[in-house]
């Protein structure tokens, strides 16, 4: 039963991050840079910290009292997911939901299953498995089999972009994805699929506040939610920096001040995604208190945002015009990342 939920909690999870994008569609006459931030400070910084108060009132307490190590180092990695975060936007904003989506979180899937346990190999913990664990059971290799079975799901996608580049217009393409770019946006996708996985390393930096959580008292399901805080501060800093950067270089500041654009809107739509997205590590962390925060939790997690993202890419028509043989291809490619989710799930059980 505690497994069934464990999925079940995943899958709100992925449902909402893989759907978080579609309000920032809605908002007209802004550039990147100032929607981007306006959600990115109900992710990152309203919304994480009210769902804390609501689930573990105690949470600035628990906080206040971990050692400054533990902070600095969940703070680190959420300062590299940051980047990951940032670079996501920027691998959909060229590819779009559907493409975007199985190059970033494919990566993030498999990087973020893998690298825990080599660290673990490093610096061994009790009750942790290590990557010479895993290559010495027949469950741990089957995980490493998923992990390769899902890159082969991300190249065989990939090259559906390639495909889909190729048949149609510039033309075409802009009509579901305004600045598709395939390169470039293949070259983010990758980058971000890694440093996204860091979020998964920042659970494991942090997991003493949520041991914490538990020890004072609080519902177990929302242990993880004071962790979150702590890593979307990483978040927030890596992504004001940049946004910054850009509005002060492209005078998009002049946004919120620009009566020609819906702002309140905007601001609505924004405030939408951005809360949306925080969702998914909501239900995250309730999923993994019934799972644990493993290969399976990981991938499980990650597989329902490809499918979901999927789903409103076709939804989008943003493989509308293409060959049967490229709408297969990215079938295949979908199916194949799916599959490598039962791989992991089952090796990880064993």
């Amino acid at each position: 039963m505690q497994a069934i939920l464990g999925i079940i909690y995943h899958s709100i999870g992925g449902f909402a991050s893989g759907s978080f994008y579609m309000p920032f569609n809605k908002v007209k006459k802004w550039s990147w840079e100032t929607y981007w931030i306006v959600g990115g400070l109900f992710s990152w910084l309203i919304v994480p910290p009210l769902a804390a108060w609501i689930t573990v009132p105690g949470f600035a307490e628990i906080i206040s009292a971990t050692s400054n190590q533990i902070i600095y180092f969940t703070f680190i990695m959420g300062l590299m997911w940051g980047i990951g975060g940032l670079s996501y936007g920027l691998g959909v904003r060229y590819l779009g939901m559907s493409l975007g989506n199985s190059v970033v979180l494919g990566f993030c899937a498999a990087f973020g299953a893998i690298v825990p346990s080599i660290y673990y190999n490093i610096n061994p913990t009790e009750g942790k498995i290590s990557f010479t664990d895993m290559m010495a059971t027949s469950g741990g290799q089957l995980v490493l089999l998923g992990v390769f079975v899902c890159l082969a799901g991300i190249a065989i996608s990939g090259k559906a972009g390639i495909m889909k580049e190729k048949e149609l217009s510039v033309e075409e393409q802009k009509k579901s994805v305004a600045e598709f770019s395939l390169v470039k946006g293949l070259i983010i996708a990758v980058l971000s699929g890694i440093l996204s996985s860091f979020f998964n390393f920042g659970i494991e930096a942090g997991k003493p506040m949520a041991n914490a959580t538990v020890e004072a008292g609080f519902n177990p399901l929302y242990q993880n939610n004071v962790t979150f805080v702590v890593i979307l501060w990483g978040g927030l800093t890596t992504n004001l920096i940049w946004t910054t950067i850009l509005s002060l270089k492209n005078k998009s500041y002049t946004d919120f001040v620009d009566k020609s654009s819906p702002i309140a809107k905007n601001i609505l739509f924004s405030a939408l995604a951005g809360t949306t997205w925080f969702l998914q590590f909501f239900f995250y962390g309730m999923g993994e208190s019934k799972l644990g925060n493993g290969a399976s939790s990981w991938i499980l997690h990650m597989s329902t945002i490809i499918l979901t993202a999927n789903m409103w890419g076709i939804y989008r028509k943003e493989w509308k015009g293409v060959a049967p043989k490229t709408k297969w291809t990215i079938i295949t490619g979908i199916t194949v990342i799916i599959l490598s989710v039962f791989l992991v799930g089952i090796g990880n059980s064993m």
